[in-house]
């Protein structure tokens, strides 16, 4: 496995966040996480990029334990986090905030080579690339978090509510672009609050239920099971 959470707690001051997560990652493919409101799906994700520190429990990713590494060190073993909400920098110009993902790299060339790249992949980025990112629409920004992950060259990618307050027809572009990182060798981790989109594009889920794993399975058993059905698919 790419990447294990090994009987992963988490606290904010009293208040247990996490209790006990246990998650595997492969090296490929899209790993999903749903759950309700506070059930701990970001929590986790903030765990795993060193966000958010580890109470007890151990985080492994290619073989090298991270739950005591700084945010930092984490982005530099390979590990990108596009956080719920985009968080890009609204003062900064498309391409700055770009360049911002790429801050820990010291090879230029290839910089600018995965620069290029990016906006091959985002076309609409490369056309705006001067404006500031402020004035861009939601999808359009959600586009300018994904590529600044992209920036760092990761070897996985953590995607927290991409869809969120986007219009469906942004959605199925989000979608697509996310199946085009994987199809080039990038696994995400995708916590999303649509399970029916979430369960449509993973190979498997773990449901989150009050900061434990409820459920663990195949996106496609868990998209027949009963409680996922009633509890997050509204049948």
């Amino acid at each position: 496995m790419l990447l294990e959470l090994r009987d992963i707690h988490v606290h904010y001051n009293k208040v247990a966040a996490l209790k006990g997560v246990s998650i595997q990652v492969p090296s490929d493919g899209i790993v999903t996480m749903i759950g309700a409101n506070g059930a701990g799906k970001s929590t986790t994700l903030r765990a795993i990029s060193g966000l958010t520190p580890v109470t007890s429990g151990e985080i492994w990713f290619d073989g090298e334990r991270i739950d005591t590494l700084p945010a930092d060190k984490v982005v530099a073993r390979g590990i990108a986090h596009v956080p719920e909400g985009r968080r890009i920098f609204p003062d900064l110009t498309v391409e700055e905030n770009l360049r911002t993902g790429a801050f820990l790299r010291t090879q230029r060339a290839e910089v600018e080579g995965d620069l290029e790249d990016v906006f091959g992949r985002f076309p609409r980025l490369k056309e705006r690339r001067r404006q500031w990112a402020k004035t861009m629409s939601g999808g359009e920004q959600q586009m300018v978090a994904i590529g600044r992950a992209l920036m760092s060259k990761p070897r996985l990618l953590l995607l927290d509510e991409p869809s969120m307050g986007l219009a469906p027809v942004i959605i199925q572009e989000i979608v697509r672009i996310i199946e085009a990182i994987v199809k080039q060798g990038v696994p995400v981790v995708l916590v999303e609050q649509n399970a029916e989109l979430a369960l449509n594009v993973a190979s498997y889920a773990y449901v989150l239920e009050t900061g434990t794993v409820s459920l663990a399975g195949a996106a496609d058993d868990l998209h027949e099971n009963e409680h996922v059905k009633r509890a997050y698919l509204g049948v």
